[in-house]
């Protein structure tokens, strides 16, 4: 092991890095959450068919804009893809993004506000609901994005990430992750950062599973709504 697999490994000054035994090999780990991903994210497009339609009817229904949005988002080691989503915002929410930077409300590379006026009202309830992620599983099932993993982020805010930060990058990206399911929007990034690479360093298939089912909870019972 070389000096910097060495520091990667330990915990300094109370931060935690991640454990490079975490991200090398462990083709058993990764064979079987791929195969996981791949046949829950095909059934649950399937089945969820209906519901895509309903809410399809009621985003272009509210402004007579598109139903989905696409974005790039950084992936695993730093490669840009992307994403999908159902357009929870007005159209032209990119632009105004600009003059609500100010207005951001955590520190750190990534941007949150409460009561975001760029959400439309149809917005609002599917964000509550996270239901405005579920295109994301075309994602999964083409395999830039796993069930679990860290938020994928803009390429603006990699840009700002420090070497400890990109640790989070180590992984694929996931819809739904260990600061979603728990402490969720209520964490600024750095707490965001450490619980992901908590989640990496505790990475198993019983982890990820719990990590659903306390997101699948979260939907019913929303936790908070932020901007993403």
């Amino acid at each position: 092991m070389d000096e910097g697999e060495e520091k990667m490994d330990m915990e300094v000054s109370g931060s935690a890095y991640v454990k490079q035994s975490k991200v090398k090999g462990r083709p058993f780990y990764h064979g079987i959450k791929r195969l996981f991903d791949f046949l829950a994210s095909l059934l649950a497009l399937l089945l969820l068919s209906p519901l895509f339609l309903w809410l399809a009817i009621k985003i272009h229904g509210e402004d007579g804009g598109p139903v989905f949005y696409s974005q790039i988002r950084i992936g695993k080691n730093e490669k840009p893809f992307r994403i999908y989503k159902f357009r929870s915002m007005v159209v032209n929410a990119d632009k105004m993004k600009k003059k609500l930077l100010e207005q951001n409300e955590v520190e750190g590379a990534m941007f949150k506000m409460h009561d975001d006026p760029r959400i439309t009202k149809v917005g609002k309830f599917i964000r509550a609901h996270s239901l405005d992620e579920l295109p994301q599983l075309w994602n999964v099932l083409i395999g830039n994005m796993s069930l679990v993993g860290p938020r994928p982020p803009l390429p603006n805010e990699v840009d700002q990430y420090t070497d400890y930060d990109k640790q989070r990058l180590l992984v694929k990206p996931g819809c739904s992750g260990l600061w979603q399911a728990t402490s969720r929007n209520a964490a600024d990034f750095a707490e965001m950062v450490q619980l992901d690479i908590e989640y990496i360093n505790r990475s198993s298939v019983f982890f990820d599973l719990w990590i659903i089912i306390k997101t699948i909870g979260v939907i019913f019972h929303p936790n908070g709504m932020y901007e993403d």
